[in-house]
């Protein structure tokens, strides 16, 4: 990452919290939740919350209703009612149906096996580059599996508040990428991106495991005419063995009855010293103090993954 200066942040900010409900809360989602919260309150602005479910298989039922206790318990307060992605299909087929029309997509026939066949490059998030076998048309005897979205050969660039500048060939390090897979499950690139908009988000806070999609959704919101809002990637939490945190890894739930003891790790983590006086007060005197507190500029600005000080 370069060094720049972040763009300012738009007013009235609205910022979001978008878990997906593969398990309960954990101390890394609590990170990215206290973060995003934080930033949105201390600007005065608003704070919604998004379950991004959109991936169907890796949804586990309850899930979603148990975050949403768990940040109740937390003293989170969200503003409007609560999104669910699974029940905004409709406004994903619609806005991939317009760039059917655009010409701005088109239908891949190739399996895993076959791209891993074709492709010796690999991609920022650890895949296979896709080497374009479908750009020019389908194969004859071939049938469309998925939908990709054309990416230029040129490079983007933009400035993270916490990591800086960043840039991203999309052809060279990510190649056309999947909107409706071949489950017939639409990609999470393109949910994130029609959500946001629709939810008129314009501060994006979030994990630095997303850095290298924010590329591929900033093409997606040019291709749809949409905003582009700012965007923080804050360090996320791994575990003894440099996972992230995660349903995979055996993350542990994180307890509302620890209150204020675990939302000052949380801010610890953040960059924010808390005072001893502050780890055991009640949620609605941390909240107060930590809006108070708030700056993104403490956020180390690491680019990867951030080791927990505290278990």
């Amino acid at each position: 990452m370069d060094k720049a200066s972040p763009p300012a942040l738009p007013a009235p900010c609205r910022g979001r919290f978008a878990p997906s409900p593969s398990g309960p809360l954990h101390f890394g989602s609590l990170v990215a939740a206290l973060g995003s919260y934080l930033d949105a309150r201390a600007h005065d602005g608003e704070w919604l919350l998004r379950i991004e479910d959109v991936d169907q298989p890796r949804t586990v039922p309850g899930a979603a209703d148990g975050m949403l206790r768990t940040l109740e318990g937390f003293g989170f307060e969200w503003d409007g009612e609560v999104i669910i992605q699974s029940r905004r299909f409709d406004l994903y087929h619609a806005a991939l149906v317009r760039m059917q029309l655009d010409g701005d997509v088109y239908p891949c026939a190739c399996s895993r096996s076959e791209i891993a066949a074709a492709s010796r490059l690999s991609s920022v998030d650890g895949g296979l580059l896709y080497p374009g076998t479908c750009r020019a048309g389908l194969a004859d005897g071939k049938a469309a599996r998925s939908w990709r979205l054309r990416v230029p050969d040129r490079e983007s660039t933009f400035v993270d508040r916490v990591q800086g500048q960043a840039r991203q060939n999309l052809q060279r390090e990510v190649g056309d990428f999947v909107l409706l897979r071949a489950d017939g499950q639409y990609a999470y690139q393109l949910a994130v991106v029609i959500d946001d908009a629709a939810q008129g988000v314009n501060a994006v806070v979030r994990g630095v495991d997303l850095l290298d999609s924010t590329a591929r959704q900033i093409w997606l919101q040019q291709c749809l005419g949409l905003p582009t809002p700012s965007y923080a990637h804050l360090p996320v939490v791994v575990n003894s063995a440099g996972e992230k945190l995660s349903k995979q890894t055996q993350a542990k739930a994180v307890d509302p009855a620890d209150g204020s003891t675990v939302l000052a790790c949380a801010l610890e983590f953040l960059g924010h010293p808390v005072p001893a006086e502050m780890r055991d007060v009640t949620v609605a005197d941390f909240w107060r103090w930590a809006i108070s507190v708030w700056s993104m500029e403490r956020v180390p600005a690491v680019r990867g993954i951030f080791p927990a000080q505290r278990p």
